[in-house]
């Protein structure tokens, strides 16, 4: 029996990145790497697996159709999980037109170069590609913004508000189409607020670790109020690799940690440990200012994670304590990755 060929897009990102060292640790599938090296690639995010006998690296776009019909007849890969997307909101506000390429049109590109691999038509498997899935990873933003009660569940409406958030929510709907319309094996996921090692500098932990650290003043939108749910990011990649094997064809999953933060405690929490890990003459909390809130912002985003935990058996490891902590001894341990 042949080796699983799996493709990851976006695999030298921030979650991809710790979806390949897990599924490489995990399994003996063989794992090929797609990235295209933007400011969100960085090949130091898969140096721990550089070398391991199962990994392939390919540099390349996924808005390149041609590339990317020649990389599957190439590689014939029987599984993509397709992580590969422009993610930044504040970025998505000043220039929407990267996100709506890679998000949407990048993401029909694989679905249709998936289609022309696995099936010979509508519902049609080539017998050697019935076992093949396509796992897209999505976001909860694609749900808009909740109140102060309430949870994001599979069937709530779509209502995004950020060119990001509605460019993903472009890519969900694609992908449910290539499952009702040509049976083509999909799954889709969404995911809370990750964060833990190799995430890029810019993102708002990061972001107050590297401020902090620095001396310089730690940016707080608005009064600190706005709440979102935090997801370590192994435990995202379990859940991921879980709604892969298990997941039921055409179904989504939201997986969330069930750990709702103000940003303002966030902000609070990580200058507390940095004072008992990197302590100096003054609590870093005194760096903590308050900027204009971005436009669109959404107020509060969380996810019931009861269909993956039921269906699946998942559940995260981790709480935002425990998780948070892990994180920052990363990011003292690789103060590289902040400069």
């Amino acid at each position: 029996m042949k080796h699983t060929n799996i493709l990851i897009t976006g695999g030298a990102g921030f979650i991809g990145s710790n979806y390949v060292i897990h599924l490489l640790e995990s399994t003996e599938a063989i794992v090929y790497v797609l990235d295209k090296l933007t400011y969100a690639g960085d090949m130091r995010n898969l140096e721990s697996v550089s070398n391991h006998t199962n990994f392939h690296f390919i540099q390349g776009d996924i808005c390149d159709k041609d590339f990317v019909s020649e990389m599957f007849r190439k590689h014939e890969f029987d599984q993509v999980v397709h992580f590969a997307a422009e993610s930044h909101v504040d970025n998505s506000i000043s220039g929407p037109s990267a996100f709506i390429e890679t998000n949407i049109v990048g993401t029909f590109n694989l679905l249709q170069a998936s289609y022309a691999t696995w099936m010979n038509g509508p519902g049609q498997f080539k017998d050697e590609f019935r076992h093949a899935r396509f796992l897209h990873v999505s976001t909860d933003e694609v749900y808009g913004s909740l109140g102060e009660t309430g949870l994001f569940t599979e069937s709530t409406a779509y209502a995004p508000n950020s060119p990001y958030s509605a460019s993903k929510a472009s890519s969900d709907f694609i992908v449910r189409s290539y499952f009702h319309t040509y049976q083509l094996p999909v799954v889709t996921t969404n995911c809370s607020n990750n964060y833990g090692p190799n995430q890029h500098k810019e993102k708002l932990i990061p972001t107050i670790i590297r401020k902090a650290l620095a001396g310089e003043s730690i940016p707080i939108y608005g009064d600190g109020t706005n709440v979102r749910d935090w997801l370590y990011v192994l435990d995202h990649c379990k859940g991921i690799k879980l709604a892969v094997e298990k997941g039921q064809l055409g179904e989504t999953y939201n997986i969330g940690g069930r750990n709702e933060r103000k940003n303002l405690y966030i902000a609070e929490k990580i200058c507390d440990i940095l004072d008992e890990m990197a302590p100096k003459d003054t609590a870093y909390k005194e760096q903590i200012t308050f900027v204009t809130d971005r436009p669109g912002h959404d107020f509060r985003y969380a996810i019931d994670a009861t269909k993956i935990e039921n269906e699946l058996g998942w559940k995260a490891d981790e709480n935002f304590e425990s998780g948070i902590t892990k994180t920052i001894e990363w990011y003292l341990q690789h103060r590289e990755r902040l400069d």
